[in-house]
C-alpha cells in the first residue's frame, strides 16, 4: 500500500495509521485528501487524475476530508476504486468491504478504534493525535463539517502514546487535531502532565494553535517547563479586527501581540509562525496593509499565507468577494514583509549554539525551529551547533558539542 497525503499534521498522522492498517494491501494507493477550500478540492482530483494514468492497475482508494463532504463526487470519477470516510479509513474492515462508498457520520468517530502509532517511517518527530472535531464555525471554514464536533484522546492514552514514542527513540512529539488548544480535557493541563510524566522526552512542539490559548497559565507553562520548544504556530488570519470578527474568529490584532511579547518575556528566543489568508471577503487595501503591519509589530518570521479561496457551504462564500487578482497581490506582498524579518532573524542567530535535531542528510531544526545543514550523520540525535552562516533561509552550521 501507499498513501499520498493533502493537507494538514493531522492527515499526516492519519496517514502513518492507514499503512499501518494496509501494510499487507497489494496495488492499493490511498489518496487522504484535504477540502480546506475549493482549490485544495481542485488539487485532489488533479492528483487522482494523475495517479491513475501512472498507475492504471492500482486500486486507488480516496478519503480525507473531501471524500467525507463529497463522497458521490469521488464515487463518480472513473480512476477511483472506493470511497471512504474519516472515521473509516482508520479501520481494517472498510478497506475489505464490498461498497464503493462507506462514509458515516464525522460525529461517529471513536478514539478507542484507533491502534497506537510506534514509529513515523523516515521522520525523526511523533505526531501524537489528541484531539479530533471543532466546535467553532469560521466562515470560511468546513472543517468542523468534515471532522465533527471536539472530542479528545483521554489524557491517560496521550501519555501512554507518547511513552511509546519515547521509548521507540523519537525525540520530539508534535501534538496535533484540528484545533488542539480546545481539547476537551483541559490542553493546558495535558501539557502540563506530558512534560512531567514523560521521562526522556526531549522536545514537545504542536500543531496550529488558536491564539485565544495564549492566556497567562500558558506562559507560565511556556516559563516553567524547558521540553517545550520556544516556536509557536498560530492560527491567525487577518491583523484587522474587522475582518476578524467577519471570519468568525475569537481573538483581536492586539491580543496577539500582547501574548507573543508577553511569551518572548519569559522565553527570548521564541519564534512565532503563523497562518494568513489575503483577500478575505470584503478585505479594503487598508486592511491588508493593517495586516503587514501586524505581522511587523508582532515579529511573525513564518508565515504561512494564502490568497482567500472561497469553499463552497461556507458563509464566507456568499460575502462580497475580493477580486482574485488582488487577494494573489496582497499574498506577495504579505509573504515579502514574512521573508524579511526571516531573512533578519537568521541573520541574527549566525554566530549563536542552537540545539539541532538532526534528520536526514545532517539537516535539522533547531529548538526556535529554524532549517540548519550541519556535518552531524547523527540522525534522530540533537547536537549543539554553531551557526556559522546564513544561505537564503536556511542556515549552515558546525556540530560542537552533543547534547
Amino acid at each position: 500500500m501507499k498513501v499520498i497525503t493533502f493537507g494538514c499534521r493531522l492527515n499526516a498522522f492519519e496517514s502513518r495509521l492507514i499503512e499501518k492498517i494496509g501494510t499487507d494491501l497489494a496495488d492499493v494507493i490511498v489518496v487522504n485528501t484535504c477540502a480546506v477550500t475549493g482549490e485544495a478540492e481542485r488539487q485532489c482530483r488533479q492528483s487522482i487524475r494523475k495517479i491513475h494514468r501512472e498507475n492504471p492497475t492500482a486500486k486507488i482508494i480516496v478519503t480525507g476530508c473531501a471524500a467525507q463532504l463529497n463522497p458521490e463526487i469521488y464515487a463518480a470519477m472513473p480512476e477511483v476504486f472506493r470511497v471512504l470516510g474519516n472515521r473509516e479509513k482508520l479501520t481494517r474492515a472498510a478497506f475489505e468491504t464490498a461498497e464503493k462508498v462507506c462514509v458515516s457520520d464525522a460525529d461517529l468517530f471513536d478514539f478507542e478504534e484507533l491502534q497506537p502509532v510506534t514509529d513515523f517511517e523516515g521522520r525523526t518527530r511523533a505526531f501524537l493525535q489528541i484531539q479530533q472535531g471543532c466546535n467553532h464555525a469560521c466562515t470560511f471554514c468546513i472543517v468542523h463539517q468534515a471532522r465533527g464536533h471536539n472530542k479528545g484522546l483521554p489524557p491517560e492514552k496521550v501519555l501512554e502514546q507518547a511513552r511509546l514514542f519515547v521509548e521507540n527513540g523519537f525525540s520530539e512529539i508534535v501534538l496535533t487535531g484540528v484545533d488542539i488548544a480546545s481539547y476537551p480535557q483541559g490542553f493546558h493541563r495535558l501539557v502540563r502532565l506530558i512534560a512531567e510524566k514523560v521521562t526522556g522526552l526531549k522536545r514537545l512542539r504542536f500543531g496550529s494553535l488558536d491564539p485565544t490559548v495564549l492566556d497567562e497559565e500558558f506562559i507560565g507553562l511556556m516559563g516553567t517547563y524547558s521540553v517545550i520548544q520556544p516556536h509557536l504556530h498560530l492560527s491567525v488570519q487577518s491583523g484587522d479586527d474587522l475582518i476578524l470578527k467577519r471570519m468568525g474568529r475569537r481573538h483581536t490584532a492586539a491580543q496577539v501581540v500582547k501574548a507573543c511579547q508577553a511569551l518572548r518575556a519569559v522565553r527570548p528566543d521564541m519564534v512565532f509562525g503563523a497562518d494568513f489568508i489575503t483577500g478575505f471577503p470584503t478585505e479594503t487595501e487598508a486592511q491588508a496593509l493593517k495586516t503587514e503591519a501586524f505581522v511587523r509589530e508582532a515579529n511573525i518570521t513564518q508565515l504561512h499565507v494564502f490568497p482567500y479561496s472561497a469553499r463552497p457551504g461556507t458563509p464566507a462564500a456568499k460575502m462580497p468577494p475580493v477580486e482574485p487578482a488582488v487577494r494573489k497581490e496582497r499574498a506577495a506582498r504579505l509573504r515579502q514583509a514574512g521573508f524579511e524579518l526571516e531573512q533578519k532573524l537568521l541573520d541574527q542567530t549566525v554566530g549563536t549554539v542552537r540545539p539541532v535535531l538532526i534528520e536526514k542528510n545532517g539537516s535539522g531544526y533547531t529548538d526556535n525551529y529554524l532549517k540548519v545543514h550541519t556535518d552531524s550523520k547523527s540522525e534522530g540525535k540533537i547536537e549543539q551547533v554553531l551557526i556559522k552562516q546564513r544561505i537564503d533561509n536556511e542556515l549552515v552550521g558546525e556540530v560542537k558539542i552533543r547534547a
